[in-house]
């Protein structure tokens, strides 16, 4: 696996982070892990192939995370790159996803899932394993943020493992879900004295990383009273149990 940070940010406007929007590259193919508005920018801008795009997750949506898949499908319908592609795009979510769709087309009769190749919507059930791509599974566990919000596990044909937490309160079970795997991407909004209850802050995103104690941990989701702190000094305070990075857009890891 290969991943790229789009956004490392919120939908509160940032000159140096976007909104959420994760490349991961995996044996079977691309995946998109959520998909803001500033998403579809910063794909081209980091000179990813978005026209062999295999599948898109939503986790929840929260417009920082769902907001470009509208933009996105318009765009594809009319490039010219991809009236030749054949290959589907598989777009997974919670329930509501396909109504969501609907509700975006609705505006303006976009026919968004008429594109030159075959689109699938699937709304997925909580720890029920699937397929997201071929030689991919996946399975998904419900977090304590919004009615439908979602954390993935991903393993790809290498045996590779990547749990992404997306937004989400204090919840130990995501640690459990996240256990031992390669890379562990969980949201830490807030440095200390969280004003939301449905986000985590420093010190509860550093015990779930020590609980699920992944080979490597990103942590992202970053309100700007980050910009006020040193990050591998804040983190240095909890003995993290493995290298924790901080995402930022275009940074690269393999995983």
């Amino acid at each position: 696996m290969k991943l790229t940070v789009l956004g490392s940010g919120t939908s509160i406007p940032h000159a140096k982070r976007s909104s959420s929007g994760y490349w991961l590259e995996t044996t079977g193919g691309t995946i998109l892990l959520d998909c803001s508005a500033s998403a579809i920018y910063r794909m081209t801008e980091e000179s990813l192939d978005w026209t062999a795009l295999g599948a898109i997750w939503i986790s929840h949506f929260h417009l920082d995370h769902c907001g470009g898949l509208a933009p996105f499908l318009a765009g594809t319908k009319h490039s010219a790159e991809m009236q030749q592609r054949t290959s589907p795009l598989r777009i997974f979510g919670p329930a509501g996803l396909k109504a969501l769709l609907a509700r975006f087309d609705a505006v303006n009769d976009y026919r968004l899932l008429e594109q030159p190749f075959p689109v699938e919507v699937i709304e997925v059930d909580a720890l029920e394993a699937f397929q997201i791509l071929p030689r991919v599974e996946a399975v998904v566990m419900k977090t304590p943020h919004t009615d439908e919000s979602h954390a993935i596990h991903i393993r790809d044909a290498d045996d590779k493992t990547l749990v992404y937490s997306a937004d989400t309160g204090f919840d130990e079970t995501v640690a459990t879900f996240a256990n031992h795997v390669d890379l562990f991407i969980l949201e830490c909004s807030f440095v200390r004295d969280k004003p939301a209850q449905k986000h985590l802050e420093l010190a509860e995103s550093m015990f779930l990383v020590r609980k699920a104690y992944p080979k490597r941990a990103m942590l992202t989701h970053f309100y700007p009273e980050w910009d006020d702190v040193d990050f591998d000094v804040e983190v240095a305070v909890f003995d993290p149990p493995c290298e924790v990075v901080e995402a930022k857009g275009g940074l690269r890891l393999e995983v």
